[in-house]
């Protein structure tokens, strides 16, 4: 039950003239059980690796598709926001996503944590949802080896 009350008898079945209760949880009592209530669960639903494999090759051709995709060299900053925000400002990333090798560049991920629409994932974290939801998606060399290597 939800409730933690004893599960004695409150009083006896026969004879007081009111009706028959069992414990002081049950939901007609103040502060017992809620009857039907709800119950905590899991909605998540998984899907097989191949299908999510498919899925993120196509997501990816529709970005190049759109023309949404830009390829740089390497995602490097000294760590400044101001600078980052003023180059991201320059080539008109409105909202993007940067996926990058393997492991992000410290500096990097610092200096995008706190600029609006501006999200930097490693390559294993790349999904359908997160390039599609952006205008831009921005790879880096090492980001489109390991994805290369993660769709073969």
């Amino acid at each position: 039950s939800e409730t933690s009350y004893s599960t004695k008898k409150i009083y006896r079945q026969k004879g007081t003239g009111g009706a028959r209760h069992g414990d002081r949880n049950a939901p007609i009592f103040r502060k017992g059980g809620i009857y039907k209530g709800p119950t905590p669960r899991s909605h998540a639903h998984d899907l097989p690796k191949k299908f999510r494999k498919l899925g993120l090759c196509h997501a990816l051709s529709a970005k190049a598709k759109a023309g949404e995709l830009v390829v740089i060299e390497a995602a490097e900053a000294e760590g400044k926001t101001s600078v980052l925000a003023k180059q991201v400002k320059n080539l008109g990333w409105k909202r993007a996503l940067i996926i990058d090798g393997a492991a992000v560049n410290e500096a990097f991920a610092r200096a995008a944590a706190n600029i609006d629409g501006l999200d930097v994932l490693p390559s294993m974290g790349a999904n359908v949802y997160d390039i599609l939801k952006r205008d831009t998606l921005v790879l880096t060399k090492a980001g489109v080896e390991a994805l290369e290597a993660r769709l073969k």
